[in-house]
């Protein structure tokens, strides 16, 4: 296989590829002229000696605009083939390429030292990705569960039910579980978290994080208790580009990389959380303790009926639950028409653990709400029954 195919014109650089790939990384080296950007894909593999690339080098010399249009394809058709950019890596150009697909952008003065390592990256992503392309049975990986938590309606600490069953499972999965924050205009997991994220959502549904696990995986945040997080956009209106098939492809990838992916959607049945529900092994529903959110409950399941977007298994959780509320467990399960399988008792405590963005699973707080999230944790794996509680974090954010 040609593993490398550079377009350019610019010898000295030509030369520096050639340094790069000699050794460890066992390729060829096949040069373009720049003329080639102004045809279409069909129009380069024409010009190749061998099969297609795994890497393919835009530059130096050609013009960045043709470059990117050309990328945006290759990134569409062929997204096995790893494309990085020889350009000044100014903040509107890196955003550009970005969005085209691009892998890197890289200064045309990079030494052969760095350009090797940012080859042997670019091969690794390309192999990951044509890994990714085979089907689950021929590539033997298994897939992690997809868990939705929903609510009908706001107010009812879904997402501090969310953070926590994410926590606890970290207890068992350390760096295998992810907490995606899919309430797109107004998420919260980031401050419930004690985050602060360089990256959102929004930067891993588009570009090449979108075709790419291992570029996915830097736009995620990790968290002191082992676990990942996704959050939402810093703008609401960051929303407007993110769409339904966006969600399904980022769902798909975080589900062959992590063992639990916990997704704290936004309330109601908006079409990002139905993409979810496609795809939910679990569905988490979290119903306070009052009229509205009994009855919202009970009219989302009905419609997930029909819809035929009902997950395989069901987790029906009643939060704020106070006997002094004048509605008792029973009435809830006979208005929802299925059992409650996880009550956590109102408890001054999740909203202090909320504010200071510690949830109570990562803390040392024991009280009856506590138990209420531990044994919902443990719905998805016996084993935390066993595992002693973690000492409290202190205040720390990692990126």
């Amino acid at each position: 296989m040609t593993r490398f195919v550079a377009i350019t014109a610019v010898r000295d650089f030509e030369g520096r590829v050639r340094q790069a790939i000699t050794g460890a990384l066992h390729g060829d080296l096949q040069t373009l002229p720049p003329a080639v950007l102004n045809g279409t894909t069909d129009d380069v593999f024409k010009e190749l000696t061998g099969a297609p690339p795994e890497v393919m080098i835009l530059g130096p010399g050609v013009n960045p605009a043709d470059a990117l249009k050309l990328a945006t394809v290759f990134d569409l058709q062929y997204p096995e083939i790893s494309l990085l950019l020889v350009s000044e890596p100014e903040a509107e150009t890196v955003l550009r390429a970005m969005h085209a697909g691009i892998r890197d952008v890289i200064s045309p003065e990079i030494d052969v030292n760095e350009l090797r390592v940012l080859l042997e990256r670019a091969c690794l992503a390309s192999a990951s990705r044509r890994r990714g392309m085979q089907p689950a049975a021929e590539s033997g990986h298994e897939r992690g569960r997809v868990i939705a938590v929903m609510s009908p309606k706001g107010g009812v600490g879904k997402t501090t039910v969310a953070t926590n069953l994410a926590v606890g499972l970290g207890a068992v999965a350390p760096m295998g579980v992810v907490i995606v924050d899919l309430d797109l205009q107004f998420g919260d997991v980031a401050s419930g978290l004690l985050l602060e994220p360089e990256h959102s959502i929004t930067e891993a549904v588009h570009g090449s994080a979108a075709q790419d696990s291992m570029v996915l995986k830097a736009f995620l945040t990790v968290h002191p208790a082992g676990i990942y997080a996704l959050c939402a956009p810093s703008r609401p209106s960051e929303s407007d580009y993110i769409t339904a098939d966006h969600i399904s492809r980022l769902i798909n990838q975080l589900a062959g990389e992590f063992k639990y992916v916990v997704v704290d959607t936004a309330p109601g049945l908006g079409e990002h959380c139905l993409a979810t529900l496609e795809l939910a092994t679990d569905g988490v529903w979290v119903c306070g303790m009052d009229v509205p959110s009994i009855r919202g409950l009970r009219k989302s399941f009905s419609v997930l009926k029909e819809l035929q977007l009902l997950p395989q298994n069901r987790h029906t959780v009643l939060n704020f639950a106070d006997r002094k509320s004048g509605i008792s467990v029973q009435d809830v399960e006979a208005t929802i028409g299925v059992p409650v399988d996880t009550v956590i008792p109102r408890s001054r405590n999740l909203p202090f653990s909320t504010n200071r963005g510690i949830p109570v699973l990562q803390g040392t707080t024991r009280d009856s709400a506590t138990k209420g999230l531990r044994k919902l944790v443990e719905r998805f794996d016996p084993r935390l029954a066993t595992q002693p509680q973690t000492k409290q974090h202190r205040r720390v954010v990692v990126s």
